[in-house]
């Protein structure tokens, strides 16, 4: 046995100790609110798209045995992908294929990825395809025909599986596919295409689920944020005593818009454009966005800021892992001890940078830059932009779970790639860059008020 071989089986070998461990210790998984209501729909046989109908089809081959095989294959992706790309690069740097290990280690990490949701599903169905195509190309070899179509499964799976993750999705496949700009940038944009528009098809007709008005959500939320900060104006589509009374119960927040859909604050408020077409209220949106694009902005921007959890206070919420099952008699069962003093030793990491998403967003910026795009770390790295990226417009909640793959990827491009050797004045101005966010962040968070620690807080 060559000592390449060696040092690989090694990797081998720890990836599967370390896949064991994390199936025997976090068995069955967490299920939070959406995994509840995504297994009601298994055992029942009827679906809505409200949650990705992709992964509760998936979950419904499993029949009645709870969240445990969803967990398992979370778990396989998520090794599968990292001991792969680790074992692709042992044999020249060995450090860094365990950096690539400890990545799947970092206690927040890995604990939201033992939560069965359509995050830790996407993460894990794309984090296997990269491994896959990076256990070829990261030992200068062409990936073989065949590999081609489990790496192409599994995207389609990850593209279903959340509603931006074509925003990640395209400019990775892209960027492993073409080597030139023009071609990479039309690639993208006909992947993004194809795929919002296939993607209800595929939802409706062929897993056969029923249309929720989820859509709704994101023109409904803008609407109301530019309708209370600018004079009343009628072309919105509101009342004069709805916007009244959407700025007197404080119902646009940065957080979320669940405020807007809940009951009891401020659904009923706004109780009759539930029964328009998503089409309708978008039809609004779009002279709305054209007419006050400075209220727009605002409303994104506020936004932006919560979901990249930058200028927040201390304990944004929705960053730490869950540390129970949402209580339910469907038979969702939770991990035991080991699993929470994992998870409450993860709880106390959420305030690190490596919790912002901004500071990844930044640090792809600048790999990207200085990569130009070449290699599997500059395709991780324009899927980290990408999908951060449509956050600008896309995006009504700032759970810290939405970012996972995004951090996942940059954080593997940087030990892949090593851009602070490169182009000095790149990586300067990301230095830069960073500093600032850094200062306004630790600022923030050291004199903003500690927000509320629950959902029901948050909402008001």
């Amino acid at each position: 046995m060559t000592q390449a071989h060696s040092h690989r089986l090694r990797i081998v070998i720890a990836t599967l100790i370390l896949f064991g461990l994390s199936v025997l210790v976090f068995a069955p998984g967490y299920a939070q609110y959406d995994s509840v209501t995504q297994y009601d729909q298994v055992l029942s046989g009827r679906y809505d798209d409200w949650h990705p109908p992709i992964m509760a089809r998936l979950w419904s081959l499993f029949g009645r045995q709870g969240a445990g095989p969803m967990l398992v294959l979370q778990l396989a992706g998520w090794w599968l992908g990292l001991g792969s790309i680790a074992a692709g690069i042992v044999d020249r740097r060995p450090r860094a294929a365990l950096a690539v290990l400890a990545i799947g280690l970092v206690p927040p990490w890995l604990g939201w990825q033992v939560s069965v949701l359509k995050d830790a599903q996407m993460t894990a169905a794309t984090l296997a395809a990269v491994g896959l195509v990076g256990w070829w190309r990261l030992r200068g070899r062409a990936v073989p025909g065949w590999a081609w179509l489990p790496v192409a499964l599994l995207l389609v799976y990850a593209a279903l599986v959340r509603a931006n993750a074509i925003f990640a999705i395209a400019p990775l496949v892209a960027f492993l596919l073409a080597e030139r700009w023009g071609r990479r940038i039309a690639l993208t944009t006909a992947l993004t295409l194809a795929t919002l528009a296939l993607a209800p098809v595929v939802n409706h007709r062929l897993l056969g689920a029923q249309a929720s008005g989820v859509a709704r959500a994101q023109a409904l939320y803008d609407l109301a944020g530019i309708a209370v900060r600018v004079p009343y104006d009628p072309r919105l589509g509101f009342t004069l005593v709805e916007v009244d009374g959407l700025r007197a119960k404080a119902c646009v927040r940065p957080f979320f818009w669940d405020p807007l859909g809940e009951p009891d604050r401020c659904g009923t408020l706004l109780a009759r454009f539930q029964a328009m077409a998503p089409g309708a209220l978008y039809a609004r949106l779009a002279p709305a966005i054209v007419h006050h694009p400075i209220a727009y902005a605002a409303q994104r921007l506020s936004h932006l800021n919560s979901t990249w959890r930058w200028a927040v206070p201390a304990r944004w919420i929705n960053a730490d892992p869950p540390q129970s099952t949402e209580p339910n008699n469907i038979g969702l069962g939770e991990p035991g001890r080991v699993a929470l003093a994992w998870q409450t030793m993860a709880g106390a990491w959420v305030d690190l940078p490596i919790m912002w998403p901004i500071i990844w967003l930044v640090l792809a910026a600048g790999g990207l830059a200085v990569t130009r795009g070449a290699g599997l770390a500059g395709a991780l790295f324009a899927a980290t932009l990408g999908q951060e990226a449509s956050f600008l417009v896309i995006s009504v909640a700032s759970d810290f779970r939405y970012h996972l793959w995004a951090i996942i990827a940059c954080a593997l491009g940087l030990v892949l790639a090593r851009p602070w050797r490169g182009d000095r004045r790149i990586v300067v101005a990301t230095a830069v860059v960073l500093g600032l966010i850094l200062v306004v962040g630790i600022a923030t968070r050291a004199t903003l008020p500690v927000p509320p620690q629950s959902y029901q807080g948050m909402l008001g």
